[in-house]
């Protein structure tokens, strides 16, 4: 009889121990995302593949490119004021892309490790990268800016393993492009 009531209990205090584990874990889950300034994603994404496609290309993110005045990447890298405010299309490797959302990625060129990139956005967060992009070539074509960013805003891009260059005087500077349209292939 002991026996019983033991397995009893037991069938019913597993299952709610498991329970109570896994809501604890949600809360933490949502609690770090109520840290970061990352908003929900827009859709499922998954990550391209190169295999068996005719044209190479196989992700396709916001509007279809319309062929804006293609720029070097490393152009812009060294003189980033000259198309500062204009459209322009650039190519380039993704050295990193945002791992909680895919809200974000840099363009390196050859995917190089160390120095500046440009970080891409996506227009009005309409649309995200899969989260493992780097390393896919890419064509994006949108608006470039030069900007300044604040310190925590810098800390959290670096928390996330992006590089944030820094001017002279300490400030961290970016050369950002902020995208209608996206094209990832490996």
């Amino acid at each position: 009889m002991n026996t019983l009531r033991t397995s009893l209990m037991l069938l019913v205090a597993v299952p709610l121990v498991a329970l109570a584990g896994d809501k604890s874990s949600a809360k933490a889950g949502k609690a770090a995302e109520a840290d970061c300034h990352h908003p929900p994603a827009p859709q499922a994404q998954t990550a391209p593949k190169a295999e068996g496609a005719p044209d190479g290309w196989k992700l396709t993110r916001g509007e279809p490119l319309k062929g804006a005045k293609a720029v070097k990447l490393a152009d812009v890298l060294a003189k980033p004021q000259a198309h500062d405010g204009k459209t322009v299309l650039l190519e380039g490797q993704v050295r990193k892309a945002c791992e909680r959302k895919g809200c974000w990625m840099e363009l390196a060129a050859n995917g190089q490790d160390k120095g500046p990139g440009v970080r891409v956005t996506f227009k009005d967060y309409g649309f995200f990268v899969p989260l493992d992009s780097a390393g896919a070539q890419a064509r994006v074509e949108g608006v470039l800016k030069v900007a300044e960013l604040t310190d925590s805003r810098a800390q959290h891009y670096e928390s996330e393993g992006a590089i944030v260059p820094r001017g002279a005087d300490g400030k961290p500077r970016e050369v950002q492009l902020v995208a209608t349209g996206v094209e990832l292939r490996r």
